[in-house]
């Protein structure tokens, strides 16, 4: 007993004798114009040149690091928008070493990277992905996300607003990094561009990101801001066209303390038309089609970030979107071989609420680069439509030839998701992640026709992901695999239409070398998948005029694409350059297609079906380089060639039967754009802009070239805080959507929408506080996105 009593007080002796040893720093921050302290600004405790430990300061400026060896540190004082601050501080044992008051001066190149918007777009290539910095400029000047992504390198939107990444439409669309339910061609219309911060293109992303996506991810992240206090932007545009479209929004925040509230709010309130024309070749019928939208979308978004303290935050963020319309078409039919013509006219009111409900919990652990992120995500959307079909309609002697149908859509996605990054050693990472999908759809169609449904369509999936990655010397790689459980199920009128179940591996592989600083090559492979979803997959009519009515198909399976990409990126002493060019094969690729009705072969069914399998290839090569002083450019062309074969329903000659056949065609599509600024002077600037796209052979139709220009001009004033910009798009009225195609009937024909117009912006911002969001992890959703013909 008295062997053990001597031992504790040994120890106790022991641990007194070192704790008296450790040593303490302490000091105040403060900001060098005003002397106001500064809170949570970082202080950094390094032993030759390795980081020791460090600290936070409070509110009041103050920061205390204890337990420090009897060394000579160097002590750094780093703050967003600030000058950095080093000093060598030798301590002794036991000493409490107070460092006094610091005063940190504001870096003014740096505060330019903390506006709430940036003054110019910029394109940044980064490993995984090519960002575009939305700024304030003509390059994005435009009322909604969907007019200003024809402007962006490698990305193309079509006449009814579906888009494509790399000539393919198999591509995921993610608001803040989070899926959403609303079909990606409606949501483009209803996001008003001042809202976006920036958009990030990951053509080929590694195994830490969800598989869906032929082509990749397109990221649409809007404004968010940390700074102190109260900053805000306030954005107001109106584009002049067949009639008036409104659009304004309002991008803030507040930080105080340990609290940070942000929010956007955004609204488009427009009328826009469409005009198509298509024509049968045999039988000479005629369609003419007139299509107006009257749009009227607000978005909301709205959130708080709590620090509890250096190591710990909290975020809490919804999006709501909310969007009332009406579509009018208006169908004329005449033919030589109909007796009588037919005006069909189609009355659409859509009401649609999405809301996105996000919690997050991020923990920065004691070992620099050791991270916890666990996220909760709900995302919950109805959409309900009624729709009026009157025929012949502008006749009088007709009293009632149409009917009534109504759809309603409830769709729901649950996320639970946790992601776990830590350092091996000085140059190895490695990441964990596990997530679960919950995804419940419904979609109800009532008629006064035959044909009354119900479907249900929905899918769990639980997934888990590991990725390694290490750099050695001027290389650098990663290696990941993911591993998904996905089970299907779809019910149409209680009966069972189609279910599947199944485990796959998705593995990626990235390999980057930088013989230099300027230079830099990247090879990247991944398996990925595109799995169909409520739009393609419901037999419910998504339109329908009198010659063509589109559905979906309940039986798709999913498709599978393995992707390899080679990239290229040099820095400029004015500007960079990047090159890439990519290989896909495609597992059963899910496309339209187009045949007759079975019950009248003068009317066409359009819907989905899965092709054969098929490659594609193609290259891409932007830059962004300053001319002169004055003068700057943005060129971009990408090419992309897809081998496809696929079937189509061709009438027999003999038996004057529609039969389907194999058809093999090589798809290829050629599109080029031109950004050129002009600097007339330090408040004015002037901005061209061409774009063309080539010809396209496809297996059902062959789309045909479509170009146009643009001009703009933009003027700051009241010290850079407010910008008018004027941009006249389409000067020379040719873009077009014009088609030509030989199965299953000859036929051609186009659509022309308000192309040409003038769009006026006026952008002001006040605030100018420093500090930083919460990060977070970036996702996207699971199921591939249809979209319709209007």
């Amino acid at each position: 007993m008295k062997l053990k009593l001597l031992l504790v007080c040994l120890l106790a002796t022991l641990f007194s004798a070192h704790a008296q040893s450790l040593a303490s720093l302490s000091g105040k921050v403060t900001d060098k114009a005003n002397g106001a302290p500064l809170s949570y600004v970082s202080v950094v405790v390094k032993f030759d040149g390795k980081v020791v430990t460090g600290g936070i300061t409070d509110d009041a400026g103050n920061f205390n690091i204890e337990k420090l060896e009897p060394k000579t540190y160097q002590v750094e004082v780093q703050f967003m928008g600030y000058k950095t601050h080093s000093q060598e501080v030798a301590l002794t044992a036991g000493q409490k070493a107070s460092l006094g008051t610091i005063s940190i001066a504001e870096d003014a190149v740096q505060l330019k990277e903390v506006n709430v918007v940036a003054e110019r777009s910029t394109i940044e290539q980064k490993i995984d992905r090519k960002v575009v910095n939305v700024g304030k400029d003509l390059t994005t000047a435009g009322a909604t996300a969907s007019e200003i992504m024809n402007n962006i390198p490698s990305v193309n939107v079509d006449q009814d607003g579906k888009i494509s990444l790399r000539g393919n439409e198999n591509v995921r669309i993610l608001i803040d990094g989070r899926p959403t339910n609303t079909d990606a061609a409606t949501l483009l219309k209803q996001i008003p561009s001042t809202s976006i911060k920036k958009i990030e293109l990951i053509t080929n992303p590694s195994a830490k990101y969800n598989p869906e996506g032929m082509s990749g991810i397109i990221n649409i992240v809007l404004h968010k801001n940390a700074n102190d206090g109260f900053n805000a932007s306030i954005n107001s545009g109106v584009t002049v066209a067949r009639t008036p479209k409104f659009n304004s929004s309002m991008n803030w925040n507040y930080r105080t303390g340990k609290v940070n509230f942000f929010g956007t709010y955004g609204n488009d309130f427009s009328e826009r038309f469409n005009e198509g024309d298509i024509r049968r070749l045999d039988n000479g019928t005629r369609q003419a089609i007139d299509v107006m939208n009257d749009n009227n979308s607000n978005l909301v978004k709205f959130g708080i970030d709590y620090y509890l303290n250096d190591k710990n935050t909290i975020s809490v963020y919804t999006n709501q979107n909310i969007f009332h319309g009406g579509t009018t078409i208006v169908t004329d039919i005449n033919s030589t071989n109909i007796n009588e013509a037919q005006i069909q006219k189609g009355d659409y009111r859509d009401k649609n609420h999405e809301g996105a409900y996000n919690i997050a919990y991020k923990h920065l652990f004691d070992k620099e680069g050791r991270t916890l992120d666990i996220e909760l995500n709900h995302n919950a959307a109805k959409s309900d439509q009624n729709a009026d079909y009157f025929s012949n309609y502008d006749d009088p002697s007709v009293i009632d030839t149409g009917y009534k149908d109504s759809t309603l859509n409830h769709r729901q996605l649950t996320t639970l998701n946790a992601d776990f990054v830590t350092p091996i050693g000085e140059k190895s990472t490695l990441e964990l992640g596990v997530e679960t999908r919950f995804n419940r759809s419904q979609n109800d169609y009532h008629t006064e026709l035959p044909g009354t449904a119900y479907y249900y369509y929905n899918f769990d999936i639980y997934s888990a992901y590991a990725t390694f990655g290490q750099k050695l010397g001027k290389f650098s790689y990663q290696l990941g695999a993911r591993f998904e459980s996905y089970k299907v199920e779809a019910i149409l009128n209680g009966d069972d239409a189609y279910e599947d179940d199944y485990i796959t591996l998705y593995p990626s592989a990235s390999l980057t070398y930088s013989p230099s600083e300027n230079n830099m090559f990247q090879m990247s492979y991944s398996r990925r998948v595109d799995r169909p979803g409520l739009d393609q997959t419901s037999p419910i009519r998504e339109f329908s005029t009198p010659l063509v009515t589109s559905v979906g198909n309940p039986e798709l399976d999913p498709q599978f694409t393995n992707s390899v990409e080679v990239n290229y990126t040099r820095k400029l002493e004015k500007g960079s350059v990047s090159a890439g060019v990519f290989l896909r094969n495609i597992q059963d690729e899910i496309n339209r297609i187009l045949y007759p009705d079975p019950d009248n072969e003068n009317k066409q069914i359009m819907t989905y079906d899965n092709f054969d399998d098929n490659t594609a290839f193609g290259f891409e090569v932007s830059a962004n380089y300053k001319i002169t002083r004055w003068w700057d450019v943005q060129p971009a062309v990408d090419f992309s060639s897809i081998k496809q074969q696929g079937l189509v329903s061709l009438r027999n000659e003999d038996t004057g039967e529609f039969e389907f056949t194999t058809k093999k065609v090589t798809a290829s599509a050629l599109n080029a754009r031109l950004n050129s600024n002009f600097k007339a002077t330090k408040n004015l600037s002037f901005l061209v802009f061409g774009f063309y796209r080539s010809k396209v052979d496809g297996i059902q139709f062959n789309p045909q070239a479509m170009y146009k220009a643009d001009i703009g001009a933009r003027y700051s004033f009241l010290s850079n805080k407010a910008t008018v910009s004027v941009r006249w798009n389409d000067i020379f009225y040719t873009q077009r959507f014009r088609f030509e195609g030989d199965n299953p009937y000859p036929q051609t024909g186009q659509f022309q929408w308000e192309s040409q117009s003038v769009y006026v912006g006026l952008n002001y911002m006040f605030g100018a506080g420093k500090n930083r969001a919460m990060e977070r992890r970036q996702r996207e959703d699971n199921t591939k996105q249809g979209g319709g013909m209007f």
